[in-house]
């Protein structure tokens, strides 16, 4: 019984805090907030407790979606509701519930304004981003993938810096626009294929030259989501104006709903469009690792930095799992797992200091390992995984991918090979204009070191960032049978498709 409901549970169970926040905060303005903060966080806690459940009870063997669950959504028509996970839905369902619990305990002192809103936010977010990683049914995820936006433009636009409803209204406008073709794009595939449901829509066989026209409706949505160059400009705004949890789970989290969105549906149901475009995606891939860690190298601004650090490593997500080998995409789906856990750390080690000094000026900083030798040791370790240290999370992904990049082509790996220097250059230089140096600055005297609460949200991170690195095939095992699942299906698939070409020559 609780396997048949537990992804609908995950799923569901933050609404039911929001209930109770709506329900039992009234009253006193302090006290109400108080209550909130707690319910979010019992409710997030033990929506991630409940989501171990998936990773239990989980079948390593089999490619097939599991824990699936299906009910008729509307009448007369094959769309329902429709949830299920495989080997590669699942470490997302999991990064978005380990994350959420992070951020609320990240807001704890940050939010003064409208705590009981700002929680439910995140609570009705949390809902959201699970939905979309667990829905076998297209609609059913557009509505998840869509409803993804409204909190999160209300937590950029509401709680955010001083140019936050820029910012908010900017993010809002690229995604949705890019969305609004997908949802073109799936009317068309369920008028075609007469149906909604993604399992079947991967077997419906589209021809090649509709491929070409639904993959490039899709991309426009996904390469906006990733964001790949040249529409990441969205991407720095929002993450300087969001307040330190909203950074934290954009770039955990949302960033990483294009690189899924890719893996489910253009890799699988446009094969041979995505045969063809992979040129297209090394080539905007490889602008996007040089040029924007190039454009990370003059920022002064610490979120911003972070912020184009994001869209590099996402560049060699891309390119991993275009390469289509098994190291390409195991490596893409790795990274973005590590991407989500050491990018939401850098954002969380920002505003440490951004909530002590209410400035994210590199120049402002220096010499903070004289009074903070514990923060300084924890950003070095994340800092350290950014860059790819072996023994952290970060070194794996990379290198699988590299080594997929090596089987498509020499020069694909050498030019991704490229980003790893220049993430150790920037990422050292604001390590050694933060943390090193004299503690001259009178306003730097006084910060006190990390504190109970600030170590208890580092904890987790530290532990994920070391376990990826030294035993990954704790999490590589588990995706292997569906990413040798999707590469077979996607190579017959075009051996399928040129059996006529060359028949017809």
């Amino acid at each position: 019984m609780l396997e048949d409901w537990l992804l609908t549970l995950v799923t569901f169970l933050p609404l039911v805090g929001v209930g109770f926040i709506l329900i039992t905060t009234r009253g006193d303005e302090e006290e109400a907030s108080t209550a909130a903060k707690q319910m979010a966080l019992l409710t997030t806690g033990c929506v991630f407790l409940l989501s171990l459940l998936i990773w239990v009870n989980f079948d390593a063997t089999t490619a097939d979606f599991q824990l699936v669950k299906r009910i008729e959504w509307i009448p007369g028509s094959s769309i329902s509701y429709h949830v299920g996970v495989d080997g590669i839905s699942m470490w997302f369902v999991l990064l978005s519930t380990f994350l959420t619990p992070i951020c609320i305990l990240a807001s704890w002192d940050a939010i003064k304004t409208r705590v009981r809103e700002y929680m439910i936010a995140f609570l009705v977010l949390e809902t959201m981003m699970v939905g979309m990683f667990v829905s076998l049914d297209i609609l059913l995820f557009y509505v998840f993938f869509e409803g993804v936006l409204i909190p999160m433009f209300l937590i950029i636009g509401v709680w955010g810096g001083a140019n936050r409803v820029y910012a908010a209204f900017k993010f809002f406008l690229y995604t949705l626009t890019g969305s609004v073709l997908m949802l073109v794009a799936i009317l068309t595939m369920y008028g075609i294929a007469g149906t909604t449901d993604i399992p079947r829509l991967m077997e419906a066989g589209f021809s090649p030259d509709l491929q070409f026209w639904l993959w490039l409706a899709f991309f426009a949505s996904f390469a906006v989501k990733v964001p790949m160059w040249p529409v990441h400009t969205w991407l720095p705004d929002a993450h300087v104006e969001a307040p330190t949890a909203g950074s934290v789970i954009l770039a955990g989290v949302l960033l990483k709903m294009g690189g899924y969105g890719f893996l489910r549906f253009s890799i699988p149901m446009f094969p041979d469009a995505s045969a063809y475009f992979a040129p297209l995606i090394f080539g905007l891939s490889v602008v996007a690792v040089i040029y924007t860690s190039l454009v990370a190298l003059v920022q002064k601004d610490m979120k911003k930095l972070i912020a184009y650090s994001s869209i590099a490593h996402m560049g060699f997500v891309t390119i991993g799992m275009f390469t289509m080998t098994t190291q390409g995409v195991e490596g893409s789906i790795f990274q973005m797992l590590s991407h989500g856990i050491v990018s939401g750390a850098l954002f969380l080690c920002v505003g440490v200091v951004y909530d002590r000094m209410h400035t994210r000026e590199i120049d402002a900083y220096g010499g903070l390992a004289n009074n903070m030798p514990r923060y300084a040791l924890v950003f070095m370790v994340f800092m350290m995984a950014s860059v790819g240290l072996p023994g952290t999370s970060g070194f794996v992904g990379e290198i699988l991918i590299l080594v997929g990049a090596f089987q498509a082509s020499t020069w694909l790996a050498a030019l991704t090979a490229t980003g790893l220097i220049l993430g150790a250059a920037y990422m050292l230089y604001l390590y050694r204009r933060v943390i090193f140096g004299a503690l001259e600055k009178d306003s730097l005297k006084a910060l006190v070191d990390l504190n109970r609460r600030e170590i208890a949200i580092f904890a987790p991170l530290l532990i994920l960032v070391f376990w990826m690195g030294i035993y990954p095939s704790t999490f590589l095992d588990l995706m292997a049978v569906s990413v040798d699942n999707l590469i077979t299906n996607y190579t017959v698939a075009l051996g399928e498709a040129a059996g006529p070409a060359l028949a017809a020559k």
